[in-house]
């Protein structure tokens, strides 16, 4: 068991040492990516809710949420940290949720669309780990 951690622990050592740091202004794809779409969904449930798209319930709830969006986006702009963080986690749960949504799926287009936001919410939730560590380093000297 010794040699499998040692082993574990050398290919985390390497994957740490392949890292670079953020250059001074460098956004990666991945984070621009995720800051545009926070931006999106706040300015949609703005627009959402300005049209009354559902006048019977409380707009609270909405306005919340795209202020968080916002909170998120500009944070994820400026590379901070907590808002990457945040945004892994709801893309987590977002991921989570279609997945657990297929069990309920009584049609083709609710498989359909479980599966396109499993397509679109994984992979930049891998990426963006990577991200996350670049975000966390020390510049080096």
């Amino acid at each position: 068991m010794a040699r499998g951690y040692a082993r574990a622990r050398e290919k985390d050592d390497a994957a740490r040492e392949s890292l670079e740091p953020l250059a001074p202004g460098e956004r990666p794809w991945p984070i621009v990516v995720s800051a545009i779409l926070a931006a999106v969904f706040a300015i949609g449930n703005v627009v959402l809710v300005l049209v009354g798209w559902d006048s019977d319930s409380s707009v609270a709830g909405p306005l919340v949420f795209a202020g968080v969006m916002l909170v998120a986006a500009v944070g994820m702009w400026q590379l901070k940290y907590w808002a990457v963080l945040g945004w892994e986690v709801l893309l987590g749960v977002t991921f989570i949720g279609a997945l657990l949504s297929l069990l309920r799926a009584s049609n083709a287009y609710g498989v359909f669309l479980a599966i396109v936001v499993m397509a679109l919410s994984g992979p930049l939730f891998y990426l963006l780990i990577r991200q996350m560590a670049r975000i966390q380093m020390p510049a080096r000297r």
